[in-house]
């Protein structure tokens, strides 16, 4: 009788896991949290990969030549300052004092300053992975004023003009492509490299300076050019009392950063970019001219930063986090349809489909590691929504809620596309469209009896 009893609650169990709305609202919900296991290991696929990119466009850009940041030349000149000293002399038995000199450096910023900057960009790829460099021809002219030594209260007669020379400062040493030269009244001077210190920036220096070059009594303008292959961005430090920089370049996505906005900017014909940047020196707040140590001036840098803005690691990631979203909202709508039409689909068969939607960003990946992420992600979801739209005929046996079912799949990969293509408007068409999908929702399973009565006979 107990035996009878227990197979009888068994089986009205069973038949309330078969036929109870909620039920099968819970094992929809219970499979879908299942399922961001994968999806969580996907996502930690295109961390791994997108590592790796990372570091091998790290050594392609290491060899092609990194990061520059450029400011010069910037006018060297020594001058001598004195200490007075108190010594005993055992001779004479009286203390003396006398006078040593010990040489300092002034350094002095260009009245005016030019830079023209022309980037041809080009694209390294190595197996699967790709990163975009440069070549910049950079184009510097200005002019220095005569220095003012009074405000050290330092004479003439101390300043030792004859050793006078220019500094350039730099990154990216590696890249340089030409000899470092600079015309000035017509005389040349070259540039060697000073020891490196703890600074990640380089020093260039000039040899001394000839008398009828010196700026001592009169302004002089000088001209130089440098080529350098780079990586990422080019910047600027305006040093000049009056600096303006213009930069070309073929580079479709430019990012101009740094302290200071352009001036102007517009699209060129070919789809790159123009811009200007004009600063005075009343716009920053360093000093036209320094004693005895340069400081850093990092803080003030401006120019381009020259990035992919999302490559295709990045737009799976983005699309990987719509994940728990396409699962959902698709076994939702498996949910409503037999919930609606009465039609039973069994457990395995939700998690086929599953597994079929967590397919598609495995899919993605490798596809767009070897093709475009438009390419990608239009034969991964083709392939996908075919994929399950024929199985819901083998489930539901007609066409017309295979056809639902795909159209709904169909509309919802092109929603998330977009969104994913989108970088200042993402999350406002991300809230609009999950804003009408959840009324879709509200209205479809607006008639759904959701009341069980546990008290019917079951059948035995």
């Amino acid at each position: 009788m107990e035996t009878h009893q227990t197979e009888k609650n068994n089986k009205k169990l069973l038949n309330w896991i078969k036929t109870s709305i909620t039920a099968k609202l819970v094992m929809t919900g219970v499979l879908t949290l299942l399922l961001m296991i994968p999806l969580s290991l996907i996502q930690d696929l295109i961390t791994e990969r997108e590592t790796r990119q990372q570091s091998v466009v790290s050594e392609l850009n290491d060899k092609w030549g990194n990061e520059i940041l450029l400011y010069g030349p910037i006018l060297k000149v020594p001058y001598k300052i004195y200490h007075e000293t108190v010594v005993y002399e055992e001779e004479t038995q009286q203390r003396v004092t006398k006078k040593s000199a010990t040489i300092k450096y002034a350094y002095f910023f260009p009245k005016t300053l030019d830079i023209n900057s022309d980037v041809k960009t080009t694209a390294k790829k190595r197996n699967n992975f790709e990163t975009t460099v440069f070549t910049t021809d950079i184009v510097t002219t200005g002019s220095f004023e005569t220095p003012d030594f009074s405000m050290k209260s330092i004479a003439d007669e101390d300043i030792v003009w004859e050793k006078a020379s220019l500094i350039i400062k730099t990154t990216n040493l590696k890249g340089l492509k030409s000899e470092v030269k600079l015309s000035m009244n017509g005389n040349t001077y070259n540039f060697e490299p000073l020891p490196a210190d703890h600074s990640h920036i380089d020093t260039l220096e000039s040899s001394f300076l000839k008398s009828e070059d010196l700026p001592a009594t009169a302004t002089r303008s000088f001209d130089f050019k440098l080529t350098y292959n780079g990586s990422k961005s080019i910047r600027f430090i305006p040093i000049g009392k009056i600096t303006n920089v213009h930069m070309t370049s073929d580079w479709k996505h430019p990012k101009h950063t740094g302290s200071f906005i352009t001036q102007s900017k517009r699209t060129t014909e070919n789809g790159g970019f123009e811009a200007n940047w004009k600063l005075l020196h009343t716009n920053r707040s360093f000093s036209q001219q320094y004693f005895k140590v340069l400081p850093n001036l990092d803080q003030y840098a401006f120019g381009t930063d020259f990035i992919i803005p999302l490559d295709e690691y990045q737009q799976s990631e983005r699309a990987a986090k719509y994940g728990f979203l396409v699962i959902g909202l698709t076994f939702l709508v498996f949910f409503l349809i037999q919930t609606l039409s009465k039609i039973s689909i069994h457990p395995f068969q939700y998690l086929m489909i599953g597994i079929a939607l967590v397919m598609f960003y495995t899919l993605l990946i490798s596809i767009s590691e070897h093709s475009s992420f438009f390419k990608a992600y239009l034969i991964a979801g083709i392939a996908v929504i075919v994929m399950i739209t024929l199985y819901s005929k083998s489930i539901l046996k007609n066409w017309k809620f295979p056809v639902l079912i795909g159209t709904t799949l169909t509309a919802l990969y092109s929603f998330i596309f977009v969104i994913i293509q989108m970088e200042n408007y993402a999350l406002l068409v991300g809230s609009i469209g999950l804003f009408i999908i959840l009324g879709i929702v509200m209205f479809v399973s607006r008639k759904i009896d959701w009341d069980f009565d546990a008290s019917k006979p079951v059948a035995a």
